[in-house]
């Protein structure tokens, strides 16, 4: 189906994202134009997708979509037990629980806001293994989310096996701008943690857009299917965490895949606490029939090339037109270099949500911060943490958008950046505890507007 799109004035949207406190996150969906907010639930679901939704076994035990579920999720992940949530931080709590004891260390490449956040409430903390070319978004590495392997001796040497919960491991690598993680990476990693007793639950949220990659940038890998890739890739895991609304092309839905049978009966356990019964999980039949059918359709490159190539398309038009991006270009999304682009605006002033804010003024494009906001403060100071990567996300819905949507996103970015010094920074009037970018306020340190004109 189709949606109408509504064109708003500069005035509305002025007005808009001040009443959103500068946060994009808060402003209402009718009055945006393309929405690059997130390619979570976001995405269209296809005609056999929908024809599923009809085939709902809504029973409240035993749902035939759930071992229709539990089928894809062995045939193209490779895992044997399915635990359904109703979306991935659901899967995240979980194991979390379950796997972290206070005191506990969290190794993994590269943080991710919801998944740091269920390891902290766990007693866990998270330290960073991620090679160093991930930190530099100029740096044009093809595998930047590989894993440091003496990164990750270094930790297993100074805190010992023992005080390792698991290696979190993330395909793609969402904050360094959806960066892939190559196989041999993997493998290594693999191969040192089981050495020492380690376990590895991957985050699979992206991992078909991963083995896209594997599959053009990796030696050996050309003639493989995607489904034998992402097959390979799990099998150097122990179990995964999923949000289903990205790679699986649903709506609403997640799940937890584990292999060891012990903690899989730990895992049903929990479930029924937070989510659901252990066949349905917080999700209806319809969605997990959705998933199933989706999970299918993920792994076909046609669907995988199609969806790649829109988001290098946008990247190479912000390349030519000199705005500073992350590269090389990821899978899910374009990431703005917000510390290259607003340099005039100081990092305590927050660079990316000033100039996510700018940009829905400009042309009613939604995007998100993904730097020192979404980063948080630090635990023992209190003080605001400034990472290396100070970014923007446009991030592209599967199925959606067309080649004029992103030549009207590009032009908005090219325009913004030409104007750049025109943009001011931002302060803090409201901040929330936990994950403080969802429903954080801001005012602008002059002024009334982020804009200026």
């Amino acid at each position: 189906m189709v949606e109408h799109l509504r064109m708003t004035t500069d005035v509305e949207r002025e007005q808009a994202i001040s009443a959103a406190g500068f946060n994009t996150f808060l402003l209402p969906s009718r009055l945006v134009y393309i929405d690059l907010l997130t390619d979570s639930g976001t995405s269209a679901m296809s005609d056999r997708q929908w024809a599923g939704m009809m085939l709902g076994d809504e029973a409240y035990a035993g749902s035939e979509n759930f071992y229709h579920l539990e089928t894809a999720v062995r045939r193209y992940y490779g895992y044997a037990h399915l635990i359904p949530t109703h979306q991935g931080r659901g899967a995240e709590h979980i194991l979390s629980q379950l796997c972290i004891k206070p005191g506990q260390i969290v190794p993994g490449n590269m943080y991710f806001t919801t998944t740091k956040v269920h390891q902290e409430l766990a007693g866990g903390r998270f330290v960073d293994i991620i090679i160093d070319e991930a930190h530099d978004p100029d740096n044009e590495h093809p595998f930047k989310g590989n894993c440091d392997l003496a990164k990750l001796d270094r930790v297993i040497k100074e805190h010992g096996a023992d005080r390792i919960a698991y290696l979190s491991i993330a395909a793609t690598v969402n904050m360094a701008g959806g960066q892939p993680i190559s196989l041999s990476n993997l493998r290594e990693v693999r191969e040192r943690c089981q050495r020492h007793g380690i376990r590895i639950f991957l985050d699979a949220t992206r991992a078909v857009e991963n083995a896209y990659f594997v599959k053009e940038r990796e030696p050996g890998y050309a003639a493989m299917t995607l489904e034998e890739i992402l097959r390979e890739t799990c099998s150097y895991t122990d179990g995964c965490t999923m949000s289903a609304k990205k790679d699986s092309l649903v709506n609403i839905g997640g799940f937890l895949a584990i292999n060891d049978d012990e903690l899989a009966e730990q895992a049903r356990n929990m479930v029924v606490i937070y989510e659901g019964l252990h066949t349905y999980g917080g999700m209806a039949g319809r969605d997990m029939e959705a998933m199933a059918v989706g999970i299918e359709e993920s792994v076909q490159l046609d669907h995988m090339h199609a969806r790649i190539g829109q988001v290098e398309y946008l990247g190479h038009k912000l390349i030519e037109g000199g705005v500073p991006v992350v590269k090389p270009i990821g899978g899910h999304g374009i990431f703005l270099n917000a510390s290259r682009f607003l340099p005039h605006v100081p990092r305590e002033q927050f660079q990316a949500q000033a100039l996510s804010a700018a940009l829905y003024v400009d042309s009613g494009v939604r995007a998100m911060e993904r730097g020192a906001v979404s980063a948080g403060r630090d635990h023992e100071t209190g003080k605001n943490v400034f990472p290396s990567l100070e970014l923007v996300r446009l991030t592209i819905p599967r199925r959606v958008y067309t080649q004029a949507h992103m030549d009207v996103t590009a032009e908005s970015c090219v325009n913004l950046y030409e104007n750049r010094k025109s943009i001011v920074g931002l302060k803090f009037t409201h901040e929330p505890k936990y994950l403080r970018f969802f429903q954080a306020r801001f005012a602008p340190v002059e002024g009334e507007q982020v804009l200026r004109t």
